[in-house]
């Protein structure tokens, strides 16, 4: 009679998810995100700026672990990029295709079936999906883009609740406050998310005045001209050299005193944020560098192009003050995990949604299908699996996050998952028929910037992509023509190679049945 008392709850023990020794041994996942972080400003990366603003915490993560070399977004726009990340899948399938849109939560999501699974889940800090999160034990977000300088942070009750400081401090902050009374009997899933260095580029105040003894090198194609490419490039609204504002973007108070050169419009939210230490320490180390330029200006004695030089300066400088924080923030991370014993079963990546322009061809911000802005960052350690300081050269994608990070944790992956799990490549053990392009699809427009819609396919010497609203296609062959300066879609010497091209992308939104009209 015992054994068959016993038995429904054996049966029940056999039926039910693993949540016992065996499960909890399951590696911790740590996933460190920031906004807009170009791989040109990751030292571990190379590039122009590794000297002058080293990433000496993001590059611990390179040295003991991998860093992706081919690592690129289905979407180049905040919100739909973390949707893509959530889902596993292209935005047309999950639904959030613009800033603006609302996040599905009800959808399927990895959080949502690793909590199932067993894990503890936890999101803070920059969210940007609208809905409120699902999938999660606790969350505590950023309202939509965030701020710099004291920033609100919604709880789980609705409510909003601010805390005197900077932002990527308390982001850090409250996750260690999460780490610290989670349930230490389970795995845990982390999302760490910071605000910077999206745009206005607000610094610390311990970061205000460094690089001011600094000459920070210009990109080669600053001066972009557009020719040779789409008309539709001469069209954008986000140049350093017309669309910079005069409070928001560069840092001066007051009207412009240059309108036709320097747009208002824009106020500085985060220094109308300041307590008035904040404010002093603010103006101590922006007033001295601003003042001999406002003298200039008046004295009508710089060129249009002495005038972009000292913009792009402004914006280099400012975004570099952001990574910086952002860097020190990764190092404070990693150092909780090794002091609570933590670093050897805890796997953590660093990622961002996007890359950026830093001034190539003239242009902060995203959207385009240019390398720029299409790269993401991925470096991730896995101790005794991914081995220390490889570049792999596997292409991979934002939608890869998701079923990577549910075949870690043993979970199974839902057949509709459009991204490929990493784990065999992260092994050493590429398959074979691991993908040779990925596919890309940019929705807004009209909308900011003025950046139309395209979609298109890059390959690893190949990249095409294509404009409904002008019906015009653009190729470039990425091996002659790195700064991808001259669309050869109309050259005849690229006749069979456009023509190849075009037919992997209509098998590419075949095969994941693109919508971009």
């Amino acid at each position: 009679m015992k054994a068959l008392q016993t038995l429904p709850l054996a049966l029940l023990c056999l039926l039910a998810p693993a949540t016992s020794h065996a499960e909890d041994k399951r590696p911790n996942i740590l996933f460190l995100f920031s906004d807009d972080h170009a791989l040109q400003s990751i030292s571990a990366y190379g590039g122009r700026l590794k000297d002058i603003a080293p990433t000496p915490n993001i590059d611990r993560l390179a040295k003991e672990g991998a860093i992706f070399e081919n690592s690129f977004c289905a979407n180049s726009i905040c919100g739909p990029s973390r949707a893509c990340i959530m889902t596993g899948k292209h935005s047309h399938k999950n639904g959030f295709m613009r800033n603006g849109n609302v996040f599905d939560g009800s959808q399927p999501t990895f959080p949502k079936m690793l909590r199932k699974s067993g894990y503890q889940t936890a999101v803070i800090g920059k969210w940007h999906l609208e809905s409120d999160p699902t999938g999660f034990d606790y969350w505590e977000i950023l309202p939509g883009q965030g701020s710099y300088y004291n920033p609100d942070f919604i709880q789980m009750d609705g409510s909003k609740k601010r805390f005197p400081g900077y932002c990527t401090d308390l982001v850090t902050d409250h996750a260690i406050q999460w780490l610290d009374k989670r349930d230490k009997t389970k795995p845990f899933m982390l999302m760490c998310q910071h605000k910077a260095p999206h745009r206005n580029w607000a610094p610390a105040p311990r970061h205000l005045t460094l690089f001011d003894d600094v000459e920070i090198p210009e990109p080669k194609t600053l001066r972009d001209d557009y020719s040779g490419r789409s008309a539709w490039l001469k069209k954008n609204e986000m140049t350093l050299a017309e669309h910079f504002h005069w409070q928001h973007d560069l840092k001066l108070h007051g009207k412009s005193i240059v309108p036709n050169k320097i747009m208002d419009g824009m106020l500085n939210g985060e220094y109308m944020r300041m307590t008035r230490e904040q404010k002093n320490k603010w103006d101590a180390a922006y007033g001295p560098k601003n003042k001999p330029f406002i003298a200039a200006l008046k004295a009508k004695t710089l060129s249009d192009d002495e005038i972009l030089k000292w913009k792009y300066q402004r914006y280099i400088k400012d975004y570099l003050r952001c990574i910086r924080a952002v860097d020190e923030n990764i190092g404070r991370m990693l150092d909780y995990l090794e002091k609570n014993g933590l670093a050897e079963n805890t796997i953590v990546i660093y990622s961002s949604d996007q890359g950026f322009y830093l001034g190539e061809h003239g242009w902060y911000d995203k959207r385009w299908m240019f390398e720029e802005s299409l790269k993401m960052p991925f470096l991730i350690r896995w101790p005794g699996v991914v081995k220390s300081g490889t570049r792999p050269q596997e292409m991979i994608q934002n939608i890869d996050y998701a079923p990577t990070f549910l075949e870690i944790a043993g979970v199974e992956i839902p057949k509709d998952i459009q991204g490929s799990s990493l784990v065999p490549v992260l092994k050493g053990k590429t398959p074979a028929d691991w993908r040779k392009d990925i596919y890309y699809a940019y929705y807004m427009n009209p909308g900011t910037h003025n950046v139309p819609r395209h979609d298109g396919v890059r390959t690893d010497r190949y990249k095409i992509f294509y404009l409904p609203q002008s019906k015009e296609w653009q190729m470039f062959d990425l091996k002659k023509d790195p700064l991808e300066l001259r669309s050869v879609h109309d050259d005849a010497s690229y006749a069979e190679t456009f023509k190849e091209m075009k037919a992997l992308y209509a098998e590419r939104r075949a095969h994941f049945e693109g919508i971009l009209k």
